[in-house]
């Protein structure tokens, strides 16, 4: 066995040995890995127009970042933040109203036995809040952990491009290195890609539902933007609070929660996602959805979120090392 096989043979022992033992760590530091791509990204634009280093380029980055997060704070924030409260509130009294309702068909009562969680007013709630409470700190763990991952690797991606190159064979370094970096540049072309896109349906869905005299605009709105990072699937979820609130309201107004949210989720699917991706990055959107439901049921919701730009990087790097550096190398046959 060559060199060249072993190594490649030892990355993927490693990358299967971690994926098998601790799969939430990959995770997580494939959400850094996002952010880095992400800060380097906005930082080495900045630096290019204004002929300044990386560094400083990705400073003045971030401190537009924090900038245009205090304005948000100081001027839409606050009305987010109490829609999101009011949505807190009403959402309960909705459900009740919909049990209700449900309850009057003679298939009522069965269907939400079968879908009324039997702990809640049992003793073991003290140990689900418990559990709550650990995951809300584990989750800010992990976020900060993510924010570092994110800081060091925008501000020298060379030293880590460099240490994983170093694990190849001499002779596929240089091609290892080209891989690392295209696969860079596929990530920030997602992510540049669904930033926008993510925007658009934040705007749109908030000024339909708006227009349409929908209680708690703007929180939902929020929301449909937020969760349009996950596409296909986060749009489903988004337009669940909506229903709930505009149950109560009244057929006209749960049709048009509906209407509104198809027409934004089709122009995203077919007039902003494509034009996007025609100069980003485009992605089979069957391929794309059995990523996520794969790792979704695998990993969880963080796997159900970073499916996509995963699903992004492996096209990428299955397309120039198994793809062009293998098959495409296949010798023609003889006499054909």
């Amino acid at each position: 066995m060559t060199r060249r096989s072993t190594s490649l043979l030892v990355l993927s022992a490693l990358l299967a040995a971690s994926v098998l033992l601790a799969p939430d760590v990959l995770l997580i530091v494939f959400a850094g890995v996002l952010l880095a791509v992400l800060l380097h990204g906005g930082g080495h634009a900045i630096a290019m127009k204004l002929g300044i280093a990386d560094g400083w380029g990705i400073a003045l980055f971030l401190l537009g970042i924090v900038i245009a997060l205090a304005g948000f704070s100081m001027v839409v924030a606050p009305a987010i933040a109490e829609q999101i409260d009011e949505l807190t509130r009403r959402i309960p009294d909705a459900f009740e109203m919909l049990r209700e309702r449900i309850e009057e068909f003679s298939w009522g009562p069965q269907l939400l036995d079968r879908i009324r969680p039997a702990s809640f007013a049992s003793s073991e709630s003290g140990s689900a809040a418990m559990s709550a409470v650990s995951s809300t700190f584990g989750a800010l763990g992990n976020f900060v952990i993510i924010v570092f991952i994110g800081l060091y690797g925008a501000l020298d991606p060379k030293v880590y491009r460099r240490g994983l190159t170093l694990l190849l064979a001499p002779s596929i370094r240089e091609h290892g290195d080209e891989v690392l970096r295209a696969t860079a540049a596929t990530l920030r072309n997602w992510l540049s890609a669904q930033l926008m896109a993510m925007a658009v349906v934040g705007v749109l869905t908030a000024l339909g539902l708006w227009m349409a005299d929908v209680p708690l605009a703007i929180a939902l709105g929020a929301i449909a933007g937020l969760l349009a990072f996950i596409p296909n699937i986060g749009p489903v979820i988004a337009i669940a609070p909506a229903l709930l609130l505009a149950f109560p309201e009244g057929q006209s107004t749960l049709i048009t929660v509906i209407a509104i949210y198809l027409g934004v989720q089709a122009l995203e699917s077919y007039v902003v996602t494509p034009l996007l991706q025609q100069e980003k990055v485009s992605l089979p959107p069957a391929f794309v959805i059995a990523v996520q439901l794969l790792f979704g049921v695998l990993f969880g919701v963080l796997g159900l979120a970073l499916a996509t730009p995963i699903a992004a990087a492996l096209m990428t790097i299955i397309g120039l090392i198994y793809v062009n550096g293998y098959l495409d190398r296949e010798p023609p046959q003889a006499g054909k």
